[in-house]
């Protein structure tokens, strides 16, 4: 009899323990079970994973369109005529990731501007460069292209501000 209260005493005693694990499990969710709160929770994990594939599908076309736009410039400033003082004619080379894009050219004379623009594609232009235009080319060229966040290492990393 005696050992039927002592064992009777300790299932108590791993009872409550177990009643206390269960109410941290469920805390703040008054009334529900420990089933409910773990379907609540799965819910909302999948619900998570959800939005995780929808953001990386739109990083997906951001990173697309972000090799399409203007990464590398090169800018040469230059005087192309004797009667004209200062470099104020130019030659500049907008290319992007894949090294297409265009070169526009600036030549100031005291009767007027003159604008030219030619195309590039990987990296050679459509038509016949001047040298001034092909240096700018070739500046744009000579810059890396940012890589996307995807393709970085921690050298690559700005340091965060302490």
């Amino acid at each position: 009899m005696l050992l039927l209260l002592l064992l009777g005493i300790v299932q108590a005693r791993r009872i409550g323990g177990l009643r206390g694990r269960v109410d941290r499990l469920t805390r703040g969710v008054e009334g529900q079970s420990l089933d409910a709160v773990l379907d609540a929770h799965l819910d909302k994990v999948l619900e998570v994973s959800r939005e995780l594939d929808t953001l990386s599908a739109r990083a997906a076309v951001q990173e697309a369109i972000g090799r399409r736009s203007i990464q590398r410039v090169g800018l040469v400033r230059f005087n192309p005529f004797e009667d004209t003082g200062g470099n104020q004619s130019f030659a500049i080379a907008l290319i992007d990731g894949a090294g297409s894009g265009v070169v526009i050219s600036s030549l100031h004379s005291r009767t007027g501007t003159r604008i030219y623009a030619k195309g590039v594609s990987e990296g050679r232009a459509d038509g016949a460069l001047s040298q001034e235009e092909t240096d700018a080319l070739a500046r744009a060229l000579a810059t890396p292209a940012p890589s996307s966040p995807a393709r970085r290492t921690d050298r690559d990393r700005v340091p965060e501000r302490a």
